[in-house]
């Protein structure tokens, strides 16, 4: 796994050695003349107290000096030439920050607030950057359970990657990409290194500002997917650069934030959440259709969505899926949907998307079948782990990029969202995807399923993909318990499975659904 593994600031040790650096080196007054700092842990204050300059050298022991400027807030490294690989941790995260980092905190910054109670999260936020080395310029924006902590925050750490160079990349995996702000981003989770929360978004193409940037529009959709909590508290905002390698010449332009109870503009919340995009049909069988989206984002926060089949609601979720049950067979549908905030805003409605489901006539036979078997002895860790591969017993080849696989399992409790892997497969694990789709409530041992699919090729008469290897685990690695699973059984070698089911073009073909 490459980028950053640990906190800005390894935990309560670092944070009692960042308060010692403060004592000796002292903070800063107002002062027009430019500040040198060459010390690992020192601090400086900025423009009056209300943000605060951090070397945070917690990886290295090379020398980092960086220049600040205490009226404007600028800063810039003037000696830095870290040289660690790009697959660990970085050497440092040189940054200016506004609220509460490790029980040290800045004057009136209006933190901590509630994430529930979120009306604005604003920042004005330019860098400097090189076009050598390894580093990214990034935001990290942390959540707690309590308004305060002098340790490590234990709710969810959210980066924002404004840019980033010479192969670092997030903690986790690639799990989504999303709209926001008129930008496109690559979402990003993972654990941290003692287990908390990390959501990262990646601005595709990069940048070296963000101007008046809606910061609460990430948080929003962080709160969709289930990574952060809204009854948490944002205790702490900061901005510079975790770097790998050189440095040299990357600083701080302007950096603000400004986080608020208050929706944007002031007075009372009429702002409808923006509408739900992506609206896609992931599956279908002879009495329901299944539908995901990515999720809206609110000035405050969206509180649910509303789909609409052929005109009229058939229901609601919190979620950014949907399974319309009840259905007849081989009948066609229109869905759209509509998200909602806490006020009663409601969007327009998404773009219609059609769905059909399936004949209900029993399987066709003899055209393609799952074979599966367990590699994953212990039903109680934290990851599940099929082996799976599709046979073609037909006479006539299959294309793949038209079948999906779905194996169902409980997530019980903990986190909402998951991450995937393939770590083997006889066709390459580039030709196979996969993600983690709710199935709905109500239905135990499979109110999730792993989806696996192709992104092209195909499966000749007679012939096998092969092994798949697979895992899922929850954002946040809490345990399962696997052995109610729908999907699941215990033999260790490949076999015939009804409990898996095959779909082409969204049609079941074999296997059976919960």
């Amino acid at each position: 796994m490459t980028g950053r593994v640990f906190p800005a600031l390894a935990g309560a040790a670092a944070a009692l050695v960042l308060a010692a650096a403060s004592m000796l080196t002292g903070a800063s007054t107002a002062s027009a003349a430019p500040v040198t700092d060459c010390t690992p842990w020192g601090t400086t204050e900025l423009q009056g107290g209300e943000y605060l300059y951090q070397q945070n050298e917690w990886n290295s022991a090379t020398e980092q000096c960086v220049e600040v400027n205490p009226d404007t807030g600028a800063w810039s490294v003037t000696k830095s030439s870290f040289s660690l690989p790009t697959n660990g941790a970085p050497a440092t995260y040189p940054s200016s920050y506004k609220g509460c980092h490790w029980g040290l905190c800045t004057s009136d910054s209006g933190l901590p607030l509630r994430v529930d109670e979120l009306g604005s999260v604003r920042t004005d936020w330019s860098t400097t950057q090189v076009g050598s080395g390894a580093y990214n310029v990034s935001m990290d924006i942390w959540f707690n359970s309590a308004p305060v902590t002098d340790d490590q925050p234990d709710g969810t750490e959210l980066m924002i990657w404004m840019n980033h160079r010479g192969g670092v990349q997030p903690i986790g995996s690639r799990t989504a990409t999303v709209q926001l702000d008129g930008r496109t981003w690559d979402v990003w989770t993972g654990p941290g290194a003692s287990g908390w929360k990390v959501v990262s978004y990646v601005l595709q193409g990069g940048a070296t500002e963000l101007t008046d940037f809606s910061v609460k529009g990430l948080i929003d959709d962080g709160v969709g997917r289930g990574s952060i909590s809204p009854a948490h508290y944002l205790i702490d905002a900061e901005a510079g650069f975790e770097i790998w390698q050189g440095g040299q010449g990357l600083g701080m332009k302007e950096f603000s934030f400004e986080a608020s109870a208050e929706p944007d503009g002031g007075g009372p919340d009429t702002r409808a959440p923006t509408v739900p995009e992506g609206v896609a049909v992931t599956g279908t069988t002879d009495s329901s259709v299944s539908l995901s989206w990515a999720p809206a984002t609110d000035d405050t926060a969206v509180s649910g969505y509303d789909v609409y089949r052929d005109g009229g609601k058939v229901g609601t979720t919190v979620s950014a899926s949907f399974t319309d049950t009840g259905l007849s067979a081989s009948s066609a549908h229109s869905y759209t949907v509509r998200a909602r905030d806490a006020a009663g805003n409601i969007s327009p409605a998404s773009a219609a998307v059609t769905a059909t489901t399936s004949s209900g006539g029993g399987e066709p036979a003899g055209v393609i079948k799952a074979q599966y078997k367990n590699n994953d002895s212990s039903p109680g860790d934290n990851q599940i782990r099929p082996g799976l591969q599709l046979v073609n017993t037909g006479t006539a080849k299959v294309d793949l990029s038209k079948v999906t696989l779905r194996y169902w399992f409980s997530g019980e409790s903990g986190a909402a969202s998951y991450g995937t892997a393939c770590d083997y497969a006889v066709i390459g694990c580039g030709s196979v995807t996969h993600r983690v789709v709710s199935a709905g409530s109500g239905k135990p041992g499979a109110d999730h399923y792993l989806e696996v699919g192709f992104t092209g090729g195909s499966l000749a008469a007679g012939a096998s993909t092969g092994e798949m290897q697979l895992r899922l685990n929850k954002s946040d690695w809490s345990a399962f318990n696997e052995t109610d699973d729908y999907s699941r059984a215990t033999a260790t070698t490949f076999a015939d499975t009804s409990k898996i089911a095959v779909y082409v073009n969204g049609a079941r073909v074999a296997g059976t659904a919960p």
